[in-house]
């Protein structure tokens, strides 16, 4: 029989058996953790070096903490496979992030230790202090901690909350994982023995007395005395801004050291203060795993990987991704002229940009995971006579809406919007599934809207927006790999508000925004094999919309299909109010609009998200034959 490489590991079916464990059996329990973690996310892919980075930092909260009657919020999500895998879900998670699996993020109705669903950044600090004060109203005294890390502190939100908390009478733990040390040097035992210090009841209550002590002075001594203590505390620890915001301020300490981690993590839980605690903790991301310890971008997020070797499995397909179209076409774009800049919101290297920064250093912008301020400082840009091109995905461009409008759209700013990650996304699920910018963008005065049926269309897509300096633009593009089609150099730009017909047919045409395109020609092309023949149009644009082109198919067909990676209200509903405005809807044509459905789809791969969204060819192929009267098994007339 072979021995087990997690014996104590296999003991813990929920964080109640952690905290029965001796202090000095944690560290092997992290080893054993980090192993498992390794092991789990080699087989599925996944988010990788943000998880490594708190395994210590887990088995700690679990040990001191009464998870789930304490609140424990995980900001970014990504963070929390180790604390899944400690949270009865070990049994499954090596079906993370697979169809029917655990989610790749912290979510609600997966179990009670997941409080708050995180996918999306820099949430954790104000849902806490919701939680916090909902106790508060019900006279409960549990705590509630929110573990803020990988960037995550960059936002305005996060500092937001924290002001909010500050000014409020809320026992609130926030635990700053500082996985870059962007913050903090790195730290030893003497800040360790200060954490615990500043950290302990005799130091609180000592400081208390001072400051009553001190209020008590003449108002010049006392403010004197106010400023020396937190200057003296800024100098030791770095915390005077938390102190500003309001919180009491811990730290830094090594958050892979639970000789540091448990003593200061029981103070602040014993500490029966009515003001937030912030206790910072400096973690390395990859810990424990040295190709993710020396290239922590590159295993932020993996595919299936070898342990041994740390290789990962690529793709075999010889096409470009649709985000490298992106980034290469940007960067001619940016030699032809000096005024293209790039924006984006700490996403470099997952918007295709690195290559950008690393040609144009001093024309690419990394603002940080701070996608309002992204938008309004491209809006500034722009306004001085630059072309900004934000690139930023579906899913974040939705935190800066207000920005998109108030800062850019009614200015008529030209702000060129690269949209990546547009429809669905397969395993990051339905926080990160592009469904929704058509909509929020489309109804927009002064704005061109594009998307992309394939690599070529994409790039002639980023000339086109280029090129546009009388208003703000925007492009989509879906993850993954394009068709392998030819890629025009160079590329020329579009006409603006003119789609184009790819195949001419009869009764039935079917105009697509997107990269349906390719399902429309086959369900063309099983319609032509039932005697159906079909026009197939790429509309190119949602706004300005094709309206010549949209009027000559209803007048030409019996059925008129649209077909967009969408939600309601997109492309269609343009579609629609052209047909309206034109009085087409009234004389005998059938429309029939084929949308994402309306509801949160579920991670699986992006082939079986889109035949449960009904949106490839046998869907269309359906959807036309219904529109015509016509089931399975009947034929067609020729030609008809």
């Amino acid at each position: 029989m072979t021995e087990s490489k997690t014996p104590l590991l296999d003991g813990i079916h929920l964080p109640r058996d952690v905290r029965a464990l001796a202090p000095e059996q944690l560290p092997q329990l992290a080893d054993e953790l980090r192993h498992e973690t390794i092991d789990a996310v080699s087989r599925t892919g996944g988010h990788l070096g943000a998880g490594l980075g708190v395994v210590e930092l887990t088995v700690a909260l679990h040990h001191v903490f009464d998870t789930p009657d304490d609140i424990l919020i995980w900001d970014v999500g990504h963070q929390a496979y180790p604390h899944k895998i400690l949270t009865g879900r070990r049994d499954r998670i090596r079906t993370l992030r697979q169809g029917g699996g655990l989610s790749g993020f912290t979510k609600r109705t997966e179990s009670e230790y997941d409080p708050f669903g995180t996918a999306h950044s820099s949430t954790s600090i104000s849902a806490a202090l919701g939680f916090a004060v909902a106790r508060d109203l019900d006279g409960r005294d549990n705590n509630v901690v929110a573990v803020i890390g990988d960037g995550a502190m960059s936002a305005g939100m996060a500092f937001e909350a924290m002001n909010n908390a500050g000014s409020m009478d809320s026992r609130l733990i926030v635990i700053l994982n500082d996985n870059d040390m962007s913050i903090a040097t790195p730290v030893g035992a003497m800040s360790a023995y200060l954490s615990r210090l500043l950290s302990s009841r005799p130091y609180r209550g000592l400081r208390h007395f001072a400051k009553q002590l001190a209020q008590k002075m003449p108002e010049p001594l006392e403010r004197t005395a106010r400023r020396a203590e937190e200057y003296a505390r800024g100098m030791i620890t770095g915390g005077t801004l938390f102190e500003e915001l309001g919180f009491f301020y811990v730290g830094p300490i090594d958050g892979h050291n639970l000789d540091h981690l448990l003593p200061v993590l029981k103070n602040v839980r014993d500490a029966r203060r009515t003001h937030p605690i912030l206790v910072h903790v400096v973690t390395q991301k990859g810990k424990g795993y040295k190709p993710a310890e020396e290239a922590d971008d590159k295993y932020h997020g993996v595919s299936r990987f070898d342990v041994v070797t740390g290789a990962q499995a690529k793709s075999k397909t010889n096409a470009p991704s649709y985000t490298s179209v992106f980034a290469k076409q940007l960067v001619r774009e940016a030699e032809r002229d000096d005024r293209v800049l790039a924006v984006t919101a700490a996403m470099p290297s997952g918007t295709g940009l690195a290559e950008f920064q690393q040609l144009f250093p001093r024309r690419c912008f990394d603002v940080g995971i701070a996608e309002q301020h992204g938008v309004t400082f491209a809006a500034g840009l722009a306004a001085d006579g630059y072309r900004p091109f934000a690139a930023i995905y579906s899913t974040f461009l939705q935190r800066a809406f207000d920005q998109v409008v108030h800062d850019v759209a009614i200015q008529k700013l030209p702000v060129r919007f690269a949209i990546d990650r547009a429809g669905l996304v397969g395993a990051d699920g339905p926080t990160h599934a592009g469904a929704f910018d058509l909509t929020y963008l489309a109804c927009l005065p002064n704005f061109v809207v594009m998307a992309a049926a394939d690599e070529a269309e994409l790039a002639r897509m980023v000339a086109t927006a280029a090129r546009i300096d009388d208003r703000p633009s925007a492009f989509r593009y879906p993850r993954g790999e394009g068709l392998g089609v030819e890629i025009p150099d160079p590329a020329e730009p579009l006409e603006i508000g003119k789609g184009r017909v790819l195949r001419e047919g009869h009764s039935i045409a079917i105009l697509s925004l997107g990269t349906r395109l390719g399902e429309s020609l086959k369900a063309a092309d099983e319609l032509a094999a039932r005697g159906y023949t079909a026009t197939v149009a790429d509309a190119r644009f949602c706004k300005p919309l094709d309206e010549d082109l949209v009027c000559r198919l209803a007048r030409e067909h019996q059925v008129l299909i649209t077909i967009e990676e969408g939600a309601i209200g997109g492309f269609a509903a343009q579609v629609l109010h052209c047909l309206e405005t034109n009085e087409l809807l009234n004389v005998g044509l059938k429309v029939r609009t084929m949308t994402l459905p309306d509801l949160f789809l579920d991670h699986d791969t992006p082939d079986r998200m889109y035949d449960a969204a009904g949106l490839n060819a046998a869907d269309i192929v359906a959807t036309a034959l219904a529109a015509l009267g016509r089931g399975e098994g009947v034929e067609a007339p020729k030609l008809a």
